[in-house]
């Protein structure tokens, strides 16, 4: 199958399906006219990529990640290191988001909104930490 197909069917698109094949995580087939030619093996792939950076997977966890899918000795610790790690990440972002939260709600808050010229919301900025 085409690219086009190809993207259809793994949910991407085809810019995405070239930047994949550029850095060398999928591989598709040639025909003799030089397009694409996509198995299922490469939609299977192609899908697999997409579902792990829709989860936030950075493209070098993504290498890691497809390379242990096709390694059948693998073991399944070394999956879950690299997930477990991810979700650090994650919850480390959420943490910092909600402490971002916070404060900004606060400087919200304490500004009056006025005509005046006085803005807590600036002086906070402003401050040195």
């Amino acid at each position: 199958m085409n690219i086009g197909q190809a993207g259809e069917r793994a949910g991407l698109p085809s810019k995405t399906i070239r930047y994949y094949e550029d850095i060398g995580l999928i591989k598709p087939l040639r025909d003799a006219n030089g397009y694409r030619a996509f198995r299922e093996s490469d939609i299977h792939k192609l899908t697999f990529l997409g579902r792990a950076r829709a989860l936030g997977f950075t493209i070098e966890d993504c290498r890691n990640l497809l390379a242990l899918w096709e390694d059948t000795g693998r073991a399944s610790s070394d999956v879950r290191a690299i997930a477990k790690e991810h979700l650090q990440q994650i919850e480390t972002k959420i943490s910092d988001l909600q402490n971002m939260q916070r404060t900004l709600s606060d400087l919200v808050r304490d500004c009056a909104g006025d005509d005046r010229p006085d803005c807590p919301i600036l002086l906070q900025l402003g401050k040195a930490t």
